[in-house]
């Protein structure tokens, strides 16, 4: 089947929720926790989806602000495009900034082209055993500027096409100091974004990219080494394919998990209580970890009439309670996020590809 066929299944899928808003909500925080893994690091979407949500259940791991950045950089860079502008070194500079705000990298001129060379290589290289070494830094500007004029001239080529070959070419130029791979990730569903390849952003590679990371560094090396331009297109699109069913497969999921927890709550509970249950539901998918205090505020409703819908979730196995308090407790919502977490995968520490 063809790439264009899954994309246009994904396309449907997403429009027919009842709400492809908090589609698009969960698989930014998807993205963000798969991009960062691929740097090694070790939050997982629970992690994040708590940490938004200010639970204090435990400590979490250093590097969720990381995964919390890259939400916020590809939120921002989104609505840049989505307001009209163009993809500029100023788009790509500050969505750099935010990814290393106050995180691992942050003292490595954030927002700012490199100052000092940098190489690919596994850990403990050095320029003379590395993999690869980027354009040095006085070239780097121009490099960039030329990269960022095809983004905006090329409007002949299919856009695959012209995401693919931005995709090598910013990881090749290698810009920064730190925070390469994450950045060129984002900014390939920044660019499908502005291209207009679905209606809403949830076609993510970083999942693809994780999985065959190891042919993923080696596509790209063969197009520096070789110019094999396209055995690295081709995986790409095997790679916005594969996306594409898992996150159609995903979208059938989380519809299904909806109409049946609906229907639940429409055959056992009376009275004002469905409204109140269903109003509940449908906050989850936006905000999958809750408190009780928010819920009544979101809600309008007293406290107790908040606790007892909540205890009535947790009763139905909807609602896990996560904090082991007998106050200020927080709730997720299990099913829900068991779905969006089925592609997770651990990674080895110390796997981060860019030094300098």
């Amino acid at each position: 089947m063809s790439t264009a066929t899954e994309l246009g299944r994904l396309d449907g899928a997403a429009e027919v929720l009842p709400d492809p808003d908090f589609f698009v909500y969960s698989y930014v925080r998807k993205e963000a926790v798969l991009s960062s893994q691929i740097e090694g690091t070790r939050s997982t979407l629970t992690d994040v989806l708590e940490f938004e949500a200010g639970a204090e259940r435990r400590s979490y791991p250093r590097d969720v602000r990381e995964v919390a950045n890259y939400i916020r950089a590809l939120n921002a860079a989104l609505a840049r495009v989505r307001a009209g502008q163009p993809i500029s070194m100023s788009l790509v500079q500050d969505a750099h900034r935010i990814l290393l705000q106050g995180v691992r990298g942050g003292d490595d001129e954030p927002g700012q082209l490199k100052s000092r060379q940098n190489w690919i290589g596994p850990p403990g290289s050095s320029p003379a055993t590395a993999d690869f070494i980027p354009p040095p830094p006085e070239e780097t500007p121009a490099a960039m500027n030329h990269l960022v004029s095809y983004i905006e001239s090329d409007v002949s080529s299919p856009p695959l096409l012209r995401a693919a070959l931005a995709h090598s070419q910013f990881e090749t130029i290698h810009p920064f100091l730190d925070g390469n791979g994450r950045t060129g990730r984002l900014l390939v569903t920044v660019l499908l974004s502005k291209w207009g390849v679905l209606r809403r952003p949830v076609l993510y590679l970083s999942y693809f990219f994780l999985r065959n990371r190891e042919e993923y560094a080696r596509r790209l090396q063969r197009v520096r080494d070789d110019g094999d331009w396209e055995g690295w297109v081709e995986f790409f699109l095997k790679g916005v394919s594969e996306t594409s069913v898992q996150a159609t497969a995903t979208a059938r999921a989380i519809l299904a998990l909806k109409t049946d927890h609906e229907a639940a709550l429409a055959q056992s509970m009376a009275g004002s209580r469905v409204g109140g249950g269903q109003a509940l539901l449908g906050h989850l998918f936006h905000t999958p970890v809750v408190s009780v205090n928010e819920v009544a505020r979101h809600l309008g409703v007293t406290f107790p009439t908040a606790n007892s819908l909540v205890e009535d979730f947790v009763e139905r196995k909807f609602l896990v309670e996560i904090t082991g308090q007998k106050r200020n407790r927080f709730f997720r919502y299990q099913p829900y996020i068991d779905i969006l977490a089925r592609d997770q995968m651990p990674v080895p520490k110390g796997e981060r590809t860019s030094r300098s």
